[in-house]
C-alpha cells in the first residue's frame, strides 16, 4: 500500500470502522472502553447490516443472554450500548479509497466525497456490499423501485394492494408470512407467493407457517417461472400483471399491484479488493491473535474475514471486535501503556459508560 501525504479537509479519529452491521457497532463498544473514538462508514441508509436489510421481524435466537431478538431489536440494543461513546455515522455511502499516509495514518474516501483521517482502520463490512439479484424478464426495468422492489421498508404501503412475492428463500417467505398475516387495516388485499418449484430452502418453520396460512385462504402458492410482465392500458408504467409460465409449459395471467423479488444477494467486496489486503476465497485473511489483515494497522472482524476454524455467528465477532480493539491498540496510543479492565469493577469505564453501579450488595 503505497504512502502519501495527509489530505486537506478532512476528520481526525482514532478509528475508523467499515460497516454498520452488529458486529461494526460492537466495535464501537470495544474501541470506546479503551477510550478511542470512532467514525463508521456503512454502504447502506441505516446502521444494523445484514440483520437488518434482509430480515429485520426474522428471529435470532444465539445472542448471549438474550433468548431472542429481532434484527432491529439487536441493532437497537447496540446502538444504546454505545451511546455514551458518541460515533459519528456516515451512512449510505461506500469507502471508494484506503490509502496509507506519510505520517503512517490511513486516509478514507467515501463515494460522497466525505474524507477521513484514522490511526487504525477496522472492515467490518460482513460478506461485501449486498445487492440484490435482479428479475431477469424483458421490460422489467420500466417498474423497478416503482412496483417491482428488492426490499420493503414500509409494508403498509402495500394495504389494500394485490402483492405477489417471488422467491424460495428465508427472506422470500419471512416477507409473505409477514405481509399475510398483517391484521385486515395494514394488511394486502392478496398476497401470493411464487417459486419455481414446490420447495424451499427457508428454514421449515417458515414454510409450515406458509403453508397453513395458504390453508386458512390468507396467501396463495402459485409454482412457476415469471416469464413477462405488463403494465395497465391507461399507464404503461404502472404494473397490472405478471405472465407466470408452469412446469407444464401454461402461461397465465397474475393482476397485482407490486412485485417483491427476493431471488438471493449478491455480496461483492467491492474496493475492498483493490486495498491490496490478503483475500482468501472473497474474505480477507487475518490472524487469530489480533484478527488484523496483511497490512498493519487494518483489521478485519465479521464475516468479512476468514481462518481456520471460522464460524460465522456474530457471537463469533463480537469476540473478534474484542481482539482486535487491542490488537489496535499499538497503532491507536503509541507507547501508551492500556491496562485489561472489568466493566464491573473498574471506576474509569463507569466514568465512560455513565454509570454508578451500586456494589454494596457484592460486599
Amino acid at each position: 500500500m503505497p504512502m502519501t501525504e495527509p489530505a486537506a479537509d478532512c476528520f481526525e479519529t482514532d478509528a475508523i470502522i467499515i460497516g454498520a452491521g452488529p458486529v461494526g457497532l460492537f466495535q464501537v463498544f470495544e474501541l470506546g472502553l479503551l477510550e478511542a473514538r470512532a467514525h463508521v462508514i456503512d454502504a447502506l441508509p441505516q446502521v444494523g447490516g445484514q440483520p437488518v436489510e434482509l430480515y429485520p421481524d426474522k428471529p435470532i435466537y444465539d445472542i448471549p443472554a438474550v433468548p431472542v431478538c429481532t434484527g432491529r431489536e439487536l441493532a437497537e440494543a447496540l446502538m444504546k450500548q454505545i451511546a455514551p461513546f458518541k460515533p459519528v455515522f456516515h451512512l449510505g455511502q461506500q469507502v471508494s479509497r484506503l490509502q496509507r499516509q506519510a505520517d503512517g495514518r490511513f486516509l478514507v474516501e467515501t463515494t460522497l466525497g466525505v474524507r477521513g483521517l484514522a490511526r487504525a482502520v477496522f472492515i467490518a463490512a460482513g460478506v461485501g456490499a449486498f445487492q440484490p439479484r435482479p428479475l431477469k424478464v424483458p421490460g422489467v426495468e420500466a417498474f423497478e423501485g416503482r412496483h417491482v422492489l428488492y426490499r420493503v421498508q414500509k409494508p403498509e404501503a402495500f394495504a389494500g394492494q394485490q402483492v405477489a412475492v417471488a422467491g424460495g428463500g428465508d427472506s422470500a417467505l419471512d416477507w409473505a408470512n409477514h405481509l399475510a398475516g398483517l391484521p385486515p387495516q395494514t394488511a394486502p388485499a392478496g398476497v401470493i407467493l411464487i417459486h419455481r418449484r414446490d420447495a424451499f430452502s427457508a428454514a421449515p418453520a417458515s414454510v409450515s407457517r406458509m403453508r397453513a396460512l395458504c390453508e386458512q385462504g390468507r396467501m396463495q402458492l402459485a409454482i412457476g417461472q415469471i416469464t413477462g410482465l405488463e403494465g395497465s392500458a391507461g399507464d404503461a408504467s404502472r404494473l397490472a400483471a405478471l405472465k407466470l409460465t408452469g412446469a407444464d409449459g401454461v402461461t397465465r395471467r397474475l393482476p397485482l399491484d407490486a412485485l417483491l423479488v427476493f431471488h438471493g444477494m449478491s455480496p461483492r467486496l467491492g474496493p475492498i479488493a483493490d486495498w491490496g489486503l490478503a483475500i482468501e476465497r472473497k474474505q480477507l485473511a487475518v490472524d487469530t491473535e489480533k484478527f488484523s489483515t496483511s497490512e498493519p494497522g487494518i483489521f478485519a472482524v465479521g464475516d468479512i474475514n476468514t481462518y481456520p476454524g471460522k464460524k460465522k455467528l456474530i457471537l463469533s465477532g463480537f469476540h473478534e471486535a474484542t481482539l482486535a480493539a487491542y490488537g489496535a491498540l499499538p497503532f491507536l496510543f503509541p507507547g501508551k501503556d492500556v491496562f485489561f479492565q472489568y466493566t464491573t469493577t473498574s471506576p474509569n469505564l463507569h466514568r465512560a459508560l455513565g454509570v454508578s453501579p451500586d456494589l454494596s450488595d457484592w460486599a
